[in-house]
């Protein structure tokens, strides 16, 4: 599959990317001349300068133009010699030349350029009041102080200048404005201005978040200014498929001359071409609604006192920039919409009299184009009901328009919580300003690269591929609760996990998250993980990842005050565990101050299905994009996967699980035998145990899940599809559970027969991921499977990070001799290094090792960590199965605190244990990130550790289990990452890369 991986940003939505090509000629600097008086009185007097910026910024509007004062024409036209300008203001008296020949001399030099006459005058002199009269003057208008007019004539010259371009490339809407009179002009084009832009801000699309709000303002209506009736007919001729409505005087210039009834005739030229566009008629004497009603057109008086009330219900009601009415024929109303969820919503109710009227005025289009949402409405725009054999597959057609363009929008955006707005089809939610972390950044990158690769989705048209539903908290939140309640002393302490986490579960929660919280769980019910999401987790080369807590919960109580309690005590278990000992352990490792630590929180919802009281997914895993440990045909650029029943703790934790390379699903040499099958085999799963009720939440973040016995779910959906059947009888498995016999997890339907693509959509997607982060990938991944045709399986991403253990350094040459010297020799190393630094070996001393006392033996190689990493002295581990496997039984079950000065890592054999590398696990992916060589020696693979060399050497200190031996010399360690190849040498065999 081809795939596209541009850049992730906003601008990866072809939409957005047009968005913020729009308006792309900006008056920037404005060249003002007048005389020293008028220039003091409107900078001393009106403070020009401070109160653009104030309108400007009042207006959310970006970049104020920076205005330069210039005190006569002689100046003036000096000034365009040295300098590019984008507008000249010219007040009327200058000491040396006329407004009207200085507009003139500037034309000759920049035929182009603005020029604004800016007069006190509410009737000019005759030279310059008309244009044609005066042809260096493009406008005139009339200064009263307010600077709204300096707003209105820089934003009126910027869509003169864009007009063309915007309506060609993105459908820009415009708007006419036909005045001639400077003192009306001056009045009604500032109303104008003021009510659209606030008209868009207000419509604009709620639930995007800030930057797209911005982008999107670009796409507003055009307000085209004319003042003589010829120009205005050019205008709407030009732009007659982009107008949205037409505001026009009744007395203006035609055929040079005044004439009474220009815009009476105007709009009623328009209303013969165009039946749909709204028509505004307005007028200093009232008697002119007559005419305005003969039209028809809307009026408005232009000395009234609600002259701004008239325009914005026109802007409102007419022009599609207030709540969608929905209304029947004779006008009254039944309904009200105000973003598109709730238009689509309304329009399946709505009685047939009522879609029809809306249908039959072209109501949605213009109600579209005034959000900016120009091609939707472009699309709804033409179809009428002769294209369809009844009103009911018209009114079907439209909702499915407008609910695929709508859900399309909001793929990959993070958009703010407001719960007035919140449409519950978008995928990515957040609270607060700050940074989203690793975890968030890295599914919102998942999202784009989806959104850019719609082919995906019709490979696998079959399966819901999706990001579950994700609320994030950003670091903003972390920062306040910290902040407010004094919590990070905490950083520099050695407090215990437990105690930290009393302190801020017995701290005040921020009022401004708990409100939005409430929000939020009054719409959802659904069980929910809470994850964490630090800047520093999954950073490309220092991730923190499975160091901070997870926490699911049921989010089924009855009382919703309860649940709100629930979740916020989750969310500051999370943030506790910003201070708990691993991360804190880890942060010195990496040189990281653990008090800049900022912690995001994700909120997302839980992946699976209910049976009975429990509640998980049918398939977690973990797929990585390079194998470290190829098998066979395998290759380590095809990537391997890990998976197991039930929820993703078996998995990242290092328990009993499966692995399989996608380039080779059924190529699984842990199960080449009845007996490696029986052996390997999933025996337990995690689920949510859903008793309708808060249950308590520990630093413990598993300790709230129900640890089951695959057995027990012989009957449940998850079950029926993964499981085989041992017959003891013909000691064979067979792959069906619709026989007698013993039920043994092999996930044969999914990877021998393929009843659900899942090998293929890693393939694809850990060739995406990759391809979008320029280095090996590791994603962690949920399907939940389905019997239903009317609901198709999932396959869910929850996350996306680099893989940080396949160093690109210098090469590193390991000769015969020095193989043959090695006192550990491995084929399955991890890494790319060469090290003289580790004079130290902590070794479980193999006739002491008893797999049930593995925690005892964490704890005592706690301890002697404790001591190296005070004396800053880094030190090779010596030790049979999975290091830091949270099963016991698989292998030392250490955390990263545990073993925070290991300089190098050995995962050896015993009769006592059998267990796969532990390739996968958080716990392996931080050690690698860290550069810490992680080497597995089998002897079935011809490797070798020198045993008796080992527990001969005299020791420090010997424990029950655990040895610690301290060598004259560093050994010297070398590890070739091309061929994973590793040799240790013992002290004074230092050799050359």
């Amino acid at each position: 599959m081809a795939f596209n991986t541009r850049p992730f940003s906003n601008e990866s939505d072809s939409r957005f990317k047009l968005f913020h090509e729009l308006m792309a000629r900006k008056v920037r600097h404005i060249l003002l001349v007048s005389t020293p008086y008028d220039a003091w009185i409107m900078e001393e007097d009106c403070r020009l300068s401070e109160r653009i910026v104030n309108e400007y910024r009042g207006l959310n509007l970006s970049q104020p133009p920076r205005l330069t004062w210039v005190s006569s024409a002689e100046q003036a036209l000096a000034a365009l010699e040295d300098q590019p300008f984008d507008m000249v203001i010219t007040m009327p008296r200058l000491t040396d030349m006329g407004a009207a020949a200085l507009g003139h001399q500037i034309k000759q030099k920049a035929p182009g350029l603005p020029v604004i006459l800016l007069t006190h005058d509410t009737i000019p002199s005759p030279e310059i009041k008309e244009p044609d009269n005066a042809p260096g003057i493009d406008r005139t208008f009339v200064w009263s102080g307010n600077t709204d007019i300096l707003v209105a004539l820089t934003k009126s010259a910027e869509d003169r200048m864009n007009a063309e371009n915007d309506t060609q490339s993105a459908g820009v809407r415009v708007i006419l404005f036909v005045e001639d009179s400077p003192y009306y002009l001056s009045s009604l084009l500032p109303i104008l201005y003021r009510e659209l832009v606030s008209q868009t801000q207000a419509v604009m699309e709620g639930t995007l978040n800030e930057e797209h709000r911005l982008v999107t303002m670009r796409a507003r209506p055009k307000i085209l200014v004319t003042g003589n009736y010829e120009e205005a007919l050019t205008l709407y001729e030009r732009y007659e498929s982009n107008v949205l409505g037409v505001i026009s005087d009744v007395r203006f210039s035609r055929n040079g001359a005044l004439n009474e009834t220009a815009g009476v005739d105007f709009l009623k030229f328009v209303r013969e071409r165009r039946f749909d566009i709204p028509l505004l008629l307005s007028s200093s004497e009232p008697a002119n609604a007559l005419k305005a009603a003969s039209i028809p057109a809307a009026f408005v008086d232009k000395n009234s006192d609600t002259l701004h009330q008239d325009v914005r219900r026109f802007f409102k009601d007419r022009l599609g920039f207030g709540d969608f009415v929905f209304r029947l024929p004779d006008g009254s109303e039944i309904g009200r919409a105000s973003n598109l969820k709730a238009l689509e919503q309304h329009m399946l109710s709505i009685p047939e009299a009522s879609f029809r009227y809306h249908c039959n005025r072209n109501d949605f289009s213009r109600w579209l184009f005034a959000r900016t949402e120009m091609t939707l409405a472009a699309e709804l725009r033409p179809i009428s009901d002769d294209d369809f054999s009844d009103g009911e597959s018209h009114r079907r057609h439209l909702v499915k328009i407008i609910a695929d363009r709508r859900k399309r929008r909001q793929k990959g955006v993070v958009a703010d919580f407001d719960a007035a707005d919140a449409d519950f089809d978008t995928e990515f939610f957040k609270i607060g300003k700050g940074s989203l972390g690793g975890k968030a950044r890295g599914l919102a990158f998942v999202t784009s690269l989806l959104r850019q690769n719609p082919d995906f989705y019709v490979t696998y048209k079959g399966v819901d591929i999706i990001v579950p539903q994700t609320l994030v908290i950003t670091t903003d939140g972390f920062e306040s609760f910290v902040e407010d309640n004094g919590l990070r002393y905490l950083s520099k302490t050695d407090l215990p996990d437990e105690q930290i986490a009393d302190l801020f579960l017995a701290s005040q929660f921020p009022g401004w998250i708990e409100e939005r919280l409430r929000d939020y769980l009054a719409q959802v019910t659904y069980p929910l993980a809470i994850r964490s999401s630090s800047l520093l987790e999954d950073a490309q080369f220092r991730a923190y990842a499975g160091l901070y807590r997870t926490y699911m919960i049921t989010n089924d109580c009855p009382d919703a005050e309860r649940r709100l309690k629930h979740l916020i005590h989750a969310i500051k278990l999370v943030y506790a565990s910003t201070y708990y000992k691993g991360p804190k352990a880890f942060s010195k490792r990496v040189g990281h101050r653990t008090e800049e630590e900022q912690m995001a929180v994700i909120i997302q919802k839980l992946v699976g299905s209910p049976y009975d009281d429990s509640f998980y997914p049918a398939i977690s895993g973990v797929a990585q994009s390079h194998n470290y440990y190829p098998f066979a045909r395998m290759k380590p650029e095809e990537g391997i996967v890990t998976i197991a029943m039930g929820l993703g703790k078996t998995v990242v934790e290092g328990e009993k699980t499966l692995r399989f390379s996608p380039a080779h699903p059924q190529l699984l040499p842990q199960r080449s035998t009845v007996e490696d099958i029986l052996e390997n085999a999933q025996r337990h799963f995690y689920a949510l145990k859903m008793e309708k009720s808060c249950h308590n939440l520990e630093t413990n973040d598993g300790a709230n899940l129900w640890y089951r016995e695959v057995t027990e779910a012989e009957n449940e959906l998850p079950m029926q599809f993964l499981a085989s059947t041992y017959v003891p009888d013909e000691h064979r498995i067979r792959d069906t559970v619709h026989i007698p016999g013993q039920r043994v997890l092999t996930f044969a339907h999914i990877l021998k027969y393929r009843e659900f693509p899942l090998a293929d959509i890693l393939k694809d997607m850990l060739e995406l991921g990759e391809q979008g982060m320029g280095c090996p990938v590791e994603m962690e991944f949920s399907v939940n499977l389905s019997a239903e045709p009317d609901h198709p399986p999932q396959f869910a991403f929850l996350q996306l990070r680099p893989m940080t253990a396949r160093a690109e350094l210098e090469q590193v040459n390991i000769s015969t001799e020095e193989i043959e010297n090695a006192f550990c020799f491995s084929g399955k190393a991890l890494g790319n290094a060469l090290k003289h630094d580790m004079a130290d070996i902590i070794l479980v001393k193999p006739e002491a090792f008893d797999p049930g006392r593995t925690m005892e033996i964490a704890r005592e190689i706690a301890r002697i960590n404790a001591n190296l990493v005070k004396a800053d002295r880094k030190y090779l581990l010596v030790g049979p199965g999975r290091w830091g496997s949270a099963d016991r039984w698989l292998g030392i079950p250490v955390a990263w605190a545990d073993i925070s000065g290991v300089g190098a890592m050995i995962e050896t054999e015993s009769d006592k244990l059998v267990a796969e590398p532990s390739q996968g696990s958080h716990f392996f992916h931080n050690i690698t990130t860290l550069g810490i060589n992680y080497i597995t020696v089998s002897k079935a693979a011809g490797d070798w550790i020198d045993w008796n060399w080992l527990t001969a050497l005299p020791r420090l200190n010997d424990a029950t289990f655990v040895a610690h031996a301290r060598l004259e010399s560093p050994v010297t360690l070398k590890v070739d990452g091309r061929r994973s190849q590793c040799v240790i040498v013992k002290g004074n065999g230092i050799g050359t890369p």
